[in-house]
């Protein structure tokens, strides 16, 4: 799990004095919300063009993933958001990406992310996430690795069968 630390992070959100830009240009790490990302996407260089610049994309826990389902290949980041450590829709919204939509870019969790979900996080297909500012790096490692060695009954992105479908 790669955690970020929001003051030294290359991706940018891209504002103006009265909040997000209706039309961003076009820069390399470009987080945009997805009104941005639908105002600019039909112009956004392709990945393998000589021009193509890394985007990354807002997506709101209350919102369907699906809207992005066809953009999934042409970004580099997803953000998902938890406005609060109870709501736990961005959890479906990260294993859609990565089991149905096999998206391979960094599915990044923000928002009221505690030490406790790391666990979750990791098993709905997160592999980074920007702490809240209250809660302790250290700790959460440890929380990462706390079912390592055990492993987990249920299947989850990584390994899909539960342990008794699994071959010893």
């Amino acid at each position: 799990m790669k955690f970020i630390d929001t003051h030294h992070d290359q991706w940018h959100t891209v504002g103006g004095e009265d909040g997000p830009m209706a039309h961003p240009p076009c820069k390399s790490y470009s987080l945009l919300t997805l009104a941005q990302w639908h105002a600019v996407r039909e112009s956004w260089p392709l990945q393998g063009t000589p021009d193509y610049k890394p985007v990354g994309v807002i997506v709101p826990n209350d919102e369907d993933i699906e809207v992005i389902e066809a953009d999934v290949s042409r970004l580099s980041l997803v953000v998902l958001q938890f406005p609060k450590w109870v709501d736990g829709r961005a959890y479906t919204q990260g294993h859609i990406l990565r089991s149905r939509y096999r998206f391979g870019g960094e599915i990044r969790a923000t928002g009221e992310v505690l030490v406790d979900m790391m666990p979750l996080l990791a098993r709905t297909g997160f592999d980074a996430v920007a702490l809240r500012h209250d809660q302790d790096r250290a700790a959460a490692e440890r929380a990462l690795g706390f079912f390592a060695a055990r492993g987990h009954y249920q299947g989850d992105v990584q390994v899909t069968k539960p342990v008794f479908g699994r071959v010893a």
